[in-house]
């Protein structure tokens, strides 16, 4: 999702909201957003943990770029 570059966001700190930032923007931006993220597609537990378990492998050096794989594959 691309939202604008000239939104204009403003965050709130916690010591004043007690509980949670704040974030304040546009309505526009929002609904933007919000229809968004509304319309995204719900992934399962077991994508879920793929995606994790992606991430861990990536974290510990498991992956090839796509240098090394074009070299690979003789490209």
């Amino acid at each position: 999702m691309i939202l604008s570059d000239n939104m204009d966001t403003i965050t709130i700190p916690r010591r004043i909201t007690k509980n949670d930032d704040l974030v304040i923007m546009p309505r526009k931006e929002y609904e933007k957003m919000f229809h968004f993220w509304e319309s995204a597609e719900r992934i399962t537990a077991r994508q879920k943990k793929a995606i994790h378990k992606g991430f861990r492998e990536i974290a510990q050096g498991k992956f090839f770029t796509s240098k090394q794989v074009k070299h690979e594959l003789g490209l």
